[in-house]
């Protein structure tokens, strides 16, 4: 092997488990219940998994396989809402305040790998996370949306092409659901219903170069059965939006030990219709409006030992809905000593 094709090799190892944070949503009071203030992510992963040593036939976990990841990562968002109440009568202003909102998230995640066959690997993602809203003063804890995924290579993977790999995955609402939750002394922890998601990610080797990206869709159930105070009515069903979402990015080999990436992902999510019911037993459909949500993420993986690789992202959100600061760690644990003749 020669010492470009080393770099590249160092490259597509030093990229595994780089955490991308996807950004979250953000609205007013009931549409607080589409935030979703986690990694996402997620699905870089997906993409990333084609980043190996060409020498290999497949680039996913060869068959029975197992790996063990730690992500940990900090979200911050800033929120600023004018609250404003007209007089019925005169129409006049009565009130007028901007209320200031920020909330920290701190999450932590271990994402478990099994390889099913050469080119198919199955992933489960346990993560659990802590939240600080500033404006309720309310901390919690909590465990959030467990989700389990596959990856699958239609295709070996052949040097000089475009390999491509096939995903998805099935978050499930293990977390508090923000539609259950006391909204004015509680914070969630999860998303509130099961989501199913799929797509495609594919990258290609300009030496010493890695291109990648990424096309997927999300689709949401419904939420019903609920009976949540949200002022003077009560929320019964949510309707949550699907949503696409793409990424594109790039990865450079400085050395065999260190590499440097940089990614655009954006999301887009379709309209929530939220169901109310007031005292008199009326039905309120109230609808939100799309969002769109646009992160920068760069990141620089470090190769402590020859099993070893640990991650540091940094990223910024490019609109409204999207956290305005991301930070990210990541690393694989060595479970080796625990396998049979280990």
């Amino acid at each position: 092997m020669n010492m470009k094709s080393g770099k590249v090799a160092a490259l597509a190892a030093l990229l595994l488990a780089q955490p991308v944070a996807w950004a979250a949503e953000s609205v007013e009071e009931a549409r607080d219940a589409l935030q979703t203030k986690e990694d996402d992510v997620t699905e870089e992963k997906n993409l990333e998994e084609v980043f190996q040593a060409a020498e290999k036939q497949y680039s996913l976990l060869p068959s029975g396989q197992m790996s063990l990841n730690f992500s940990a990562n900090y979200n911050y968002f800033r929120d600023d809402r004018i609250d404003i109440a007209l007089d019925e009568d005169s129409g006049d202003i009565s009130r007028f305040r901007i209320e200031q909102d920020a909330q920290h998230s701190f999450g932590s995640s271990l994402s478990f790998d099994y390889g099913i066959w050469n080119n198919l690997t199955f992933n489960t993602r346990l993560p659990v996370s802590y939240k600080y809203d500033t404006e309720k003063d309310v901390s919690q804890a909590a465990l959030g949306d467990v989700s389990f995924g596959l990856r699958y290579q239609p295709f070996p993977v052949r040097p000089g092409a475009v390999n491509t790999t096939l995903y998805t995955t099935l978050t499930t609402p293990t977390g508090d659901s923000p539609y259950e939750i006391n909204v004015n002394s509680e914070v969630s922890s999860g998303s509130g219903f099961y989501s199913l998601g799929g797509g495609v990610s594919m990258s290609k080797v300009v030496d010493p170069v890695v291109l990648y990206g990424s096309l997927g869709y999300t689709m949401a159930f419904d939420v019903s059965g609920l009976n949540q105070p949200r002022g003077r009515s009560d929320l019964k069903e949510v309707q949550p939006g699907d949503s696409i979402n793409f990424s594109l990015g790039l990865a450079y080999a400085l050395s065999y030990e260190v590499s440097l990436s940089a990614s655009y992902q954006q999301s887009y999510n379709f309209t929530t219709d939220f169901i109310f019911e007031d005292k008199d037993g009326n039905k309120i459909i109230a609808p939100s409006e799309d969002s769109t949500s646009s992160v920068v993420n760069t990141s620089i993986g470090l190769r402590t030992s020859k099993n070893r690789i640990i991650n540091f992202s940094f990223g910024f959100g490019l609109t409204e809905d999207s956290p305005d600061v991301l930070l990210g760690l990541s690393m694989p644990i060595d479970f080796s000593a625990l396998k049979p003749g280990a």
